[in-house]
C-alpha cells in the first residue's frame, strides 16, 4: 500500500516517532504543501491507499473523496473531523479514524493565547521590528493587572486562558451559547450577556468549537460593540467570526488591535490585507503546532495505521 502524510510542510513527522511499524509493511511519503483546491488535491493524492492528515490543513469534502479511487484509510489527526464528509466516505468504503487530545494540546494553545495577548498589550512585535532597524522606544504599552477579560468559550482550553488571566490580576468574564451561572462559578469567572462581554471586555479571546450554531458568532453587531481600546484574539477558528467586519474595524481603529492565529483561508494569501495592519499581531496557525503536541499526533497515527493494516482499525469515527 501507498501512505501519504499531508502538509508536513517543515518534514517534522518522519523526525518525531518511529514509523517502522508502518514503512515496514507499505509505501510512507510526505507531501510538504498545501492543497488549496479539490482539483490540486485529486491530482495529488489520487494515487494512495491510506493519507493521513495534520489536523484541519486539507480538507476531505464529498467532492474531493469521489475522486480519490484508492483511498482506503483515512487517519485525522486531532480529534475533530468536521472538515471530513464522513458519510461520503462511508459510501465510497473508506474507513475515517481520528486521533485523541493530548494534554499538551490544550496547553500549547492556552500558551500562544497569551502570547499574543502580552505581544499585543506591550507592543512585543512591533518593537522588535523596530529595534532590528537600529530605533529605540515607540509607545507605552498596557498593564493587564485590573483588566477585564472576556472569554468566549468556557469549555477545557476557555477555563486554562481564564485562569491564567486571573494569574494576571485580571477581572475575568465569559459567554457562550450554552454556558450556565453554574459552569461560569465553577471556573471562577462571572456570566455575561453577549454584548456586555463585547461591550465591557478590554480583551476579548474566542475559545469556541466550531459548528453550524456557531459560524460566524462573532459579528459585525458583537465586533461594534467593542470598545475602541480593545483587543480580540482568535486561536480557535477563522469562521466564529466576520473576518471582514473585523478588518473594517482594524483599518478604521475602532478597536485597539488584534492577535489572530487562524485565518478564512490558509495559509494567509502574500497580500492580503491582514499583512499590511500595524495593529495586528499574526502568527501561521501555531496554536497546536508544538513538538510535543506532533508527537503525540504522529504517535497515534502509528498506532491507527497500523491497525488498519492488520484488519482491525481503531478510533474509527462514524
Amino acid at each position: 500500500m501507498k501512505i501519504a502524510l499531508l502538509d508536513d510542510y517543515l518534514g517534522l513527522a518522519a523526525t518525531l516517532v518511529d514509523w517502522s511499524p508502518v514503512t515496514s509493511r507499505a509505501t510512507l511519503e510526505v507531501i510538504d504543501r498545501p492543497l488549496p483546491d479539490v482539483e490540486t488535491a485529486a491530482a495529488a493524492l489520487a494515487g494512495y491507499d491510506i493519507l493521513c492528515t495534520l489536523r484541519e490543513r486539507t480538507s476531505f469534502p464529498g467532492e474531493l473523496i469521489k475522486k480519490l479511487p484508492k483511498l482506503r484509510y483515512l487517519c485525522v489527526t486531532g480529534k475533530r473531523y468536521d472538515t471530513v464528509d464522513v458519510a461520503t466516505a462511508a459510501m465510497q468504503g473508506v474507513v475515517v479514524s481520528n486521533t485523541p487530545v493530548s494534554g499538551a494540546g490544550a496547553g500549547a494553545v492556552a500558551e500562544l493565547t497569551w502570547g499574543l495577548i502580552l505581544s499585543l498589550a506591550r507592543n512585543i512585535a512591533f518593537e522588535d521590528r523596530h529595534m532590528r532597524q537600529g530605533e529605540w522606544q515607540h509607545g507605552a504599552g498596557y498593564t493587564l493587572r485590573g483588566k477585564t477579560l472576556g472569554v468566549v468559550g468556557l469549555g477545557g482550553l476557555g477555563r486554562d486562558v481564564a485562569r491564567i488571566g486571573q494569574a494576571f490580576g485580571m477581572q475575568v468574564q465569559a459567554w457562550s451559547p450554552n454556558l450556565t451561572d453554574a459552569r461560569a462559578e465553577e471556573a471562577g469567572v462571572t456570566r455575561v450577556s453577549k454584548h456586555d462581554l463585547f461591550a465591557t471586555s478590554d480583551v476579548v479571546s474566542l475559545h469556541l468549537a466550531l459548528a453550524d450554531s456557531t459560524r460566524g458568532i462573532v459579528d459585525k453587531a458583537a465586533i461594534d460593540a467593542m470598545k475602541p481600546s480593545a483587543w480580540l484574539v482568535n486561536t480557535a477558528r477563522a469562521c466564529l467570526l466576520d473576518e471582514h467586519a473585523l478588518i473594517d474595524a482594524l483599518k478604521q481603529e475602532r478597536i485597539q488591535g488584534a492577535g489572530l492565529d487562524v485565518y478564512s483561508v490558509e495559509p494567509l494569501p502574500e497580500d492580503h490585507i491582514l499583512r499590511s495592519l500595524p495593529n495586528v499581531v499574526l502568527t501561521p496557525h501555531l496554536g497546536y503546532f508544538t513538538q510535543e503536541m506532533l508527537t503525540a499526533y504522529y504517535t497515534y497515527a502509528v498506532e491507527n495505521i497500523t491497525a488498519f493494516l492488520d484488519g482491525k482499525p481503531i478510533r474509527v469515527v462514524s
